[in-house]
């Protein structure tokens, strides 16, 4: 039997002898000891490999009645089954969840649309220079494609089929390559849009929006620190990633290129320019050629555009409404006598409903003529004038506002973008043209979709949902751009989305039966009693959290994590004036064990399924470790400075 197998065992028999020896007897067993007996019952349930959302079910159902046995048979099965369908309900009513199965959908669109393969062999070509290229490309990659698709075992299957044997190929040891490639697939858990976010919004009842603009630099925080400690290993020790050869990193050039820079130069600008007034490129055609310097002042004309937009917003001015309230009463000065007493009171000396005291009942107060302007309100017309167009438009015409001076950070931020523009035009030779082009087919289509998505949802255009169905839409685009989209693929990628977003479904009202028979039981409120009895500080009580989550990362995916274990940690969350947003960010971070960790790792398994023969299972737990320690080093720096994840949501909202 294999040492998975066995430490799996080993971790079942210890949880079952623990229920034993710490259950009291059957005459003394109260409801707190059920709702504790069924949080491991459950988990050793899961273990076993029973499915977990009829599972939660199940025993939700069974526990409910228990805790209702008192009440009566009759009763205790009406209470159960109306609470059974009042949490079915709730989860069937939740606005949240409907952008699940949308991006699910476009997750599985752009994995069936095969578009990883362009995007991994651009990126290695446009790394080819940094130490450990493949590796940090391999890496970039699973950080696109993941974020894109958002599936875990599809990104790590994929990227096994395809950066493995390349990786091997040329070099690199097995235990870098392993981690890179399953390291790499998980972050798709941490960077937006993520389902996993969507799910802890769900059930914490926080805002997937902030989550998402929280998530987003916390994510790529840990993206960098893969890379730079792959950029480390390559430099310590060149033998498990050694650099590329001379053949590896050559880019073909296609015919007009290399006419190009034999007749002229091999900078792309300045031989394109050559070419096209010159007389010695006739076989090369014009539209090519204006084809290509388009391509090549992209950048110049996205800079332009992106700075004239930016020196927009900055020099409008605000405008301001004046919403001062007046005083009600204001002008009618003959209200205002000191002596009138406010309230319902009677004016003195009046008799009751009289007559004003001027002769002629009601008449125009002493100098009325009529109904007139407010004294000072600047709208009264001249004596004598009509109301023409032309009279009234130069009294009306507002006073031109003139625009707010340009800041000094924008001319910094313009010097500097120019500085760059220069550098870049001044190495862009006709290899990296090429290299440039291949990554405008692959890695920037996507880039585009993501950060459409996420800007839509972050500054507040779309809401999650309405965002998720444009980004399927999206990937439909796409499809249809790579000349991907087949009926084949559009009915696998729905039928997917379907079984997937079912999965999640049931496992959210699976949960809520669950929730709602533990604390009917009074397990959650041991455990808060228990917490708190500790006299935690609120470091402590997030360590502790954060470690519990950790170890049930070993024998438990993060769905299972999150619906069945966060509603245990988040009542506490009050107590120690922790936000439940930089909450969620920690456990997004910690949840990328669940992952990682052994012996339950899925991504290893994974990657062991595509794997040569000689790669085994125990090289890629190894090779794993370190990326683990790397999420460690995340979750510190994310609490030391918790401002890597706040500062965007206070921002922006």
């Amino acid at each position: 039997m294999r040492k998975e197998v066995w430490f799996g065992l080993s971790i079942l028999v210890a949880i079952v002898i623990a229920i034993i020896v710490m259950m009291p007897a059957p005459a003394d067993i109260t409801n707190g000891h059920l709702g504790l007996l069924m949080l491991a019952l459950i988990v050793v349930t899961i273990m076993l490999g029973f499915p977990t959302a009829f599972t939660l079910m199940g025993m939700g159902v069974m526990f409910t009645y228990m805790a209702y046995r008192g009440m009566g048979p009759e009763i205790a099965i009406s209470q159960t089954l109306d609470l059974m369908v009042l949490r079915t309900y709730a989860v069937m009513t939740n606005d949240v969840l409907i952008a699940v199965p949308l991006f699910i959908f476009m997750g599985y669109l752009v994995e069936r649309a095969n578009l990883i393969e362009k995007l991994f062999k651009s990126l290695h070509l446009a790394l080819a220079r940094l130490p450990g290229s493949l590796a940090v490309a391999t890496i970039a990659t699973c950080a696109v494609f993941a974020t894109a698709t958002g599936i875990v075992g599809a990104v790590v299957t994929l990227m096994g089929l395809l950066a493995m044997p390349a990786m091997l190929k040329a070099g690199y040891s097995v235990r870098l390559t392993a981690g890179c490639i399953t390291a790499g697939g998980c972050l798709g858990i941490m960077i937006p849009p993520s389902v996993l976010l969507i799910v802890y919004g769900a059930v914490a009842g926080v805002s997937v929006v902030k989550l998402y603009a929280g998530a987003f630099f916390p994510g790529l925080m840990l993206a960098g620190l893969y890379v730079t400690y792959v950029i480390i290993v390559a430099k310590v020790s060149p033998k498990s990633a050694p650099p590329l050869s001379e053949e590896e990193r050559r880019v073909t050039l296609p015919a007009f290129a290399q006419s190009i820079k034999h007749d002229f130069s091999n900078r792309a600008l300045p031989g394109i320019l050559s070419a096209m007034k010159g007389k010695q490129n006739a076989d090369v055609p014009m539209s090519v050629l204006s084809r290509n310097l388009l391509i090549v002042l992209l950048p110049a004309l996205f800079f332009i555009g992106a700075m004239g937009f930016t020196h927009n917003v900055v020099t409008t001015p605000v405008k301001t409404i004046d919403t001062q309230l007046m005083e009600m009463g204001m002008g009618f000065d003959s209200y205002s006598d000191s002596s009138y007493g406010g309230g319902l009171a009677e004016p003195p000396g009046t008799g009751g409903l009289q007559e004003p005291s001027l002769a002629g009942g009601l008449q125009e107060p002493p100098g009325a003529g009529g109904l007139q302007e407010p004294s000072g309100s600047g709208l009264a017309e001249p004596s004598g004038a009509a109301t023409t167009p032309e009279a009234v438009a130069p009294a009306a015409s507002e006073p031109m506002v003139e625009r707010l001076d340009t800041p000094m950070g924008f001319w910094i931020a313009l010097g500097i973008g120019v500085a760059l523009l220069i550098a870049y035009y001044a190495f862009l030779t006709l290899a990296r043209l090429e290299i440039f082009k291949m990554l405008l087919t692959s890695f920037f289509p996507l880039a585009i979709l993501i950060l459409a998505v996420l800007g839509s949802i972050v500054f507040g255009f779309a809401t999650p949902s309405e965002a998720a169905a444009m980004g399927s839409f999206g990937g439909i685009l796409l499809a249809i751009a790579y000349r991907r989209l087949k009926y084949d693929l559009l009915k696998e990628s729905v039928y997917l989305a379907a079984k997937t977003s079912a999965m999640v479904c049931w496992l959210f009202v699976g949960s809520s039966i669950f929730s709602a028979a533990f604390a009917l039981l009074g397990g959650q409120e041991i455990i808060n009693d228990w917490v708190l009895g500790m006299d935690l500080t609120p470091v402590q009580f997030l360590i502790m959290a954060q470690v519990v989550i950790f170890l049930l990362g070993w024998p438990l995916e993060w769905t299972e994590i999150i619906v069945i274990f966060m509603p245990i940690f988040l009542p506490l969350l009050g107590h120690y004036q922790i936000d439940p947003l930089f909450f969620g960010l920690l456990v997004a971070l910690n949840l990328q064990t669940a992952f990682l960790s052994p012996p339950v790792a899925m991504s290893a398994f994974y990657l062991k399924g595509v794997s040569p023969p000689h790669v085994t299972l125990n090289q890629i737990f190894l090779g794993m470790l370190p990326f683990m320690g790397i999420q460690i080093v995340a979750i510190v720096l994310l609490y030391i400075f918790p401002g890597i994840g706040l500062w965007l949501p206070e921002v922006l909202y």
